[in-house]
C-alpha cells in the first residue's frame, strides 16, 4: 500500500475513529450502564461531602454542640466506605470490559492481516504490522479501561457542581465562572495541537519498529558489509525523531495542566476575597464559604483531570486511525460468496489468455494459454523476470488475473474455495521458512490429523532423516527463529518433508534444490518421482539439468511463452532452449 493511500484513509477517520471505537462497547453495554451509574453514585458522593461538613460547622457555631460534629464524623464514614465499595466495582468493571474489548480488536487485526492479499505484504513492511498489532492496540487499553468513563464522570461532576455552586449563591458563582472562557479556548486549543502531536508519535514509533525489523533480519548482511556504524547512525536518527516526538508530547501536556491550575487558583484567591467580604457583612456563613471554597477546588480538579484525559484520548484516537487504516483495506484475493467445493482436485490445470501485472499497468504475463493434464509433469525455463514464478503464484491464487481465466479441473479457481485449493497444492520454494517449534512441528505445520508416523515416512522419502536423527532430540529437537541452527541444505529438506506429509495432489517446485547439493540432491530425485506418478507437477528452475525428465519443457520469455515440448524436441528447434543449454554446458564445462 503506498504511502498517498495510507494518507487518505487515515484522514478518513479523523473525524469518525472515537465512534469506531465507540462501537466496540456495544456488546459490553449493560457492564458499561452498570459503570455509569456507579459514577453517578460517586458523582453524588463528591458532591454531598462538603455539604456535610459545611453543614456540621453552621451547627456548631450556632450551638456548640458536640455530638453534632460525632455524628458527621459517622457520616463522614459512612460515605467514605461507600466511595471506596462503589470505586472498586467501577474499576473491576472497566478493566474487565476494556481487556475484552481489546482483545475483541486484536483478534480482528489480526484474522483481517491474515486475509490480505499477498502484495499488500509486498508493499507493507513487517515492522508496521507488528506496531498496529501490538503498541497501537495497547494504546486503546487506557481509553476503554477508564478515560470515556472518567470524562463523563468528570463532565457530570462539572454540571453538578455548577448547577449546586448557582444555587446556592448565584453571583458568588458567576464571580467563580469569570475564568472558564480561558479556559475553553485552552482546552480547543490544546485538544488540536494534542492530536497532531501524537499523530506524529505514533508514525515515529512505526518507523523505528520497522527499521528494527528488517535490519535484526538482516543482521548478517550488515556485519557481512562491515556497516554497523552506517545502520547505528540510521537508528540513532530515527530514535531522535521518536524521542522528539515524545518530548512534544510531554512538553504539550506540561504546558496545559499547569495553566488550568494557575487559573483555578485565581479563581479560588477570587471567591475567598468576595466571600469573606459577605461573612463579615453576614450575608453568608462561615460553611456556606467552606462548601464554595471545597467546590470551587472540586470544579477545576476534573477539568485538570480532562486535560489529562484528552491527552491520553488524543493518543487512542491517533493509533485508532492507523488500525482502522488496516481494517479498511480491502482483500484484493476475495473468496467467492458461495465457493464450489469439488468432491476431489485431480490437477487439470489450464490458463486461457491469462493477462497478469502486480501493479495492474506493467504486465509480467501477456496472453500466456497452456494445458497441464492430471499427472503430468511441466518445467518452465527462462531468463530472471520472463514471468516463471507468477505462474506459480497465480496457480495457488495468491494474486487475481487482470485478463484471462486459469481453471482447475474445469472450475475457475476465483470460484472455488482457497482452503481447499491450497491445500491441494504442495509448494516447495528456494527461500524456506521454517517455524520456532519442533522438528515435528514444522513437519506436520500444525495439522494434528498428521502422525508422527507419517511426518516420519515424510522426511525419510527425502531423506531428511538422515539428520533429523542425529539430533539429541530427533524429531522433538526445539526449533529457533527460522531455523538458524539449520543449513540452508537441511531446511529446504525440512521443507520438503513438509509439503510431503500433506500429501498434495499439485506439486510445486520453485527452485526447490538450489539450495541442496548435488550429492543430496541425486538423493531426493527418486523420492520425487515417486511421489510425482499420479500428482501434477509443476516445476521452475534455472538449472536444465533437473528438468530433463519432464513431460513437457515451456520456455518463457519477457512475459510469453515462446517454446514448448520435451528436452529433446527443444534441443531439436535450435531456438531460446538450445542457447540456454548450450550456455549452462560451457558454463559447467568452463567451471
Amino acid at each position: 500500500m503506498s504511502v498517498l493511500t495510507e494518507d487518505r484513509l487515515e484522514s478518513d477517520y479523523k473525524g469518525n475513529a472515537l465512534l469506531h471505537l465507540l462501537s466496540y462497547m456495544k456488546p459490553y453495554a449493560g457492564w458499561v450502564f452498570l459503570s455509569l451509574m456507579l459514577v453517578l453514585a460517586l458523582t453524588g458522593i463528591d458532591l454531598y461531602r462538603p455539604m456535610l461538613i459545611g453543614d456540621a460547622v453552621d451547627a456548631f457555631e450556632a450551638n456548640g454542640n458536640y455530638d453534632i460534629i460525632v455524628s458527621t464524623a459517622a457520616r463522614y464514614g459512612i460515605v467514605l466506605v461507600l466511595s471506596f465499595v462503589f470505586n472498586i466495582s467501577q474499576t473491576w468493571i472497566l478493566q474487565k470490559t476494556g481487556q475484552r474489548i481489546i482483545h475483541t480488536i486484536r483478534k480482528e487485526l489480526y484474522a483481517h492481516i491474515q486475509s490480505l492479499s499477498s502484495r499488500y505484504f509486498d508493499l507493507t513492511p513487517v515492522g508496521k504490522l507488528v506496531t498496529r498489532v501490538t503498541n497501537d492496540v495497547e494504546a486503546l487499553n487506557e481509553m476503554y479501561s477508564g478515560i470515556l468513563v472518567q470524562l463523563f464522570r468528570n463532565m457530570v461532576k462539572i454540571a453538578g457542581l455548577a448547577a449546586v455552586m448557582l444555587f446556592m449563591d448565584w453571583r458568588l458563582a458567576l464571580i467563580s465562572f469569570a475564568l472558564l472562557p480561558v479556559v475553553g479556548v485552552l482546552t480547543t486549543v490544546f485538544r488540536k495541537i494534542a492530536r497532531e502531536t501524537y499523530r506524529l508519535s505514533r508514525t515515529r514509533l512505526t518507523d523505528i519498529n520497522t527499521f528494527l525489523s528488517e535490519n535484526i533480519s538482516g543482521m548478517r548482511i550488515i556485519q557481512i558489509f562491515g556497516k554497523e556504524q552506517r545502520k547505528f547512525e540510521e537508528f540513532d536518527e530515527k530514535n531522535q525523531k521518536l524521542f522528539k516526538a515524545y518530548y512534544r508530547e510531554m512538553f504539550v501536556f506540561a504546558f496545559f495542566r499547569p495553566l488550568i491550575y494557575i487559573l483555578s487558583v485565581f479563581s479560588l484567591m477570587i471567591v475567598l476575597g468576595v466571600g469573606s467580604r459577605d461573612v463579615l457583612h453576614q450575608v453568608i456563613s462561615i460553611g456556606e464559604l467552606y462548601i464554595f471554597a471545597q467546590y470551587i477546588q472540586s470544579f477545576f480538579d476534573p477539568i485538570q483531570e480532562l486535560a489529562e484525559q484528552f491527552s491520553t484520548l488524543q493518543s487512542s484516537i491517533a493509533s485508532a486511525e492507523k488500525i482502522f487504516t488496516i481494517l479498511s483495506e480491502e482483500v484484493q484475493v476475495k473468496e467467492d460468496d458461495n465457493p464450489v467445493i469439488l468432491p476431489e482436485i485431480k490437477g487439470r490445470i489450464e490458463f486461457s489468455h491469462v493477462w497478469f501485472a502486480y501493479d495492474g499497468e506493467n504486465y509480467v504475463l501477456r496472453d500466456v494459454s497452456f494445458v497441464i493434464e492430471p499427472g503430468q509433469s511441466v518445467a518452465f525455463v527462462g531468463a530472471t523476470g520472463a514471468g516463471k514464478s507468477s505462474i506459480l503464484n497465480l496457480i495457488g491464487r495468491y494474486y487475481d488475473v487482470q485478463q484471462g481465466t486459469i481453471t482447475i479441473d474445469g472450475v475457475d479457481i476465483r470460484r472455488l474455495s482457497k482452503k481447499q485449493l491450497r491445500s491441494a497444492i504442495g509448494q516447495m520454494q528456494q527461500d524456506v521458512f521454517i517455524f520456532e517449534g519442533t522438528v515435528e512441528s514444522n513437519i506436520r505445520l500444525y495439522d494434528e490429523d498428521i502422525t508422527l508416523n507419517q511426518v516420519k515416512e515424510a522426511a525419510e522419502y527425502v531423506n531428511a532423516s538422515r539428520f533429523i536423527e542425529k539430533l539429541p532430540a530427533g524429531y522433538q529437537e526445539p526449533v529457533s527463529e527460522r531455523g538458524a541452527t539449520f543449513s540452508a541444505g537441511e531446511r529446504q529438506l525440512l521443507s520438503f518433508a513438509r509439503t510431503l506429509a500433506h500429501k498434495p495432489r499439485i506439486l510445486v517446485m520453485d527452485e526447490a534444490t538450489a539450495n541442496i547439493d548435488t550429492e543430496t540432491e541425486l538423493l531426493i530425485q527418486e523420492a520425487l518421482e515417486k511421489l510425482m506418478k499420479g500428482r501434477t507437477t509443476i516445476m521452475v528452475a534455472h538449472r536444465l539439468s533437473t528438468i530433463q525428465h519432464a513431460d513437457c519443457i515451456m520456455v518463457m520469455h519477457k512475459g510469453k511463452i515462446r517454446e514448448q515440448g520435451t528436452h529433446q524436441e527443444l534441443l531439436a528447434q535450435d531456438g531460446i532452449y538450445k542457447k540456454l543449454y548450450e550456455l549452462q554446458i560451457h558454463h559447467e564445462v568452463s567451471a
